[in-house]
């Protein structure tokens, strides 16, 4: 009898460590947006580094975009993702077009600047966002970001869905259409130096349409937007500068992923921010003091505790 419970216990301990190792292993599923876009440039490239380093597992989900990722996140069906500032922030307040708040997710690093690009056939008559009535205009994906963006800026120039034709295209759709003429313009909030922008400037001139000052401020008074500028000759044939609004996009994760495996994470892109710069089109804010700046949610306590060991005192929902 003694034999065979001493049997029993060796067996029971391998079982557990083995459950044990497998739980600590489980994939993170990642939120990356489409194809084309700096978000799932960046989530790619975190993967990489994963794989790499060995002590992280990510399994990249295509999504719709930053408002899919929180919704998503919250209801479960993802471990992490990257999402606009306004939007998570809106999100976890219940405000604008959330109608309930969503609490089941926090911050790990705010990683570049968002800009919204506003793009037209270079050959078209549209010089500015009121020249847009009555033309068919790509505002994104539904539940993306550049869709949320795109109404707001509309909505600012006393722009409806009576007064354009709204279609809600992804990346690539919006690129081809637009080079077929099949739409007039297209939304896309999207880190400079977009890779989708960047093909479409080689298959037909473009031109970016800019917003006012007045406009801006009536965005920037209403949302969590900062202005930005689109330095010349950021795409092929854009010779001038374009003012436009942008936000911040940032890392989030659920408050179900432990704070070993978020401490690793957030260890593991800033550890590996020159790397992740040298594969990211968008202009990386990966410096501890900077990633924190622009972030109205909770920060996940596992990065809380990685800056902290870096002298960065963040806000946990704890």
């Amino acid at each position: 009898m003694k034999k065979f419970i001493a049997l029993f216990l060796v067996l029971l301990t391998a079982m557990l460590c083995v459950c044990g190792c497998s739980m600590g292993n489980e994939s993170i599923r990642f939120g990356a947006a489409g194809l084309g876009g700096v978000y799932h440039q960046t989530a790619t490239s975190i993967k990489q580094l994963a794989e790499k380093d060995g002590e992280l597992n990510i399994d990249l989900k295509t999504t719709a975009g930053s408002a899919a990722n929180v919704r998503l996140l919250s209801q479960g069906y993802l471990d992490a993702a990257i999402a606009q500032s306004d939007i998570i922030s809106d999100a976890y307040n219940g405000e604008n077009s959330f109608k309930t708040p969503y609490k089941d997710y926090s911050a790990v690093a705010a990683l570049y600047t968002e800009v919204c690009h506003i793009v037209v056939r270079a050959d078209s008559n549209i010089n500015s966002i009121d020249d847009l009535l009555g033309k068919t205009v790509s505002i994104g994906e539904e539940e993306s970001g550049s869709e949320l963006n795109a109404k707001q800026i509309l909505s600012a120039y006393g722009l409806n869905q009576k007064m354009i034709k709204e279609v809600n295209l992804d990346y690539a759709e919006s690129a081809k259409e637009l080079v077929s003429g099949d739409i007039d313009a297209a939304f896309w909030t999207l880190g400079t130096n977009a890779t989708v922008i960047d093909e479409l400037a080689k298959q037909c001139d473009i031109r970016l349409i800019g917003i006012d000052k007045a406009t801006s401020s009536k965005l920037k008074s209403a949302y969590s937007y900062i202005d930005c500028t689109v330095k010349a000759n950021t795409y092929s044939g854009q010779t001038k500068a374009v003012d436009t609004v942008g936000v911040k996009s940032v890392l989030i994760v659920s408050n179900k992923l432990s704070n070993d495996k978020v401490k690793s994470l957030t260890k593991l892109i800033f550890d590996n921010a020159n790397e992740l710069q040298l594969t990211v089109s968008a202009d990386l804010d990966i410096v501890e003091k900077d990633a924190v700046i622009g972030v109205n949610i909770p920060f996940h306590s596992g990065a809380a505790e990685y800056y902290s060991e870096k002298g960065v005192e963040v806000k946990t929902a704890e």
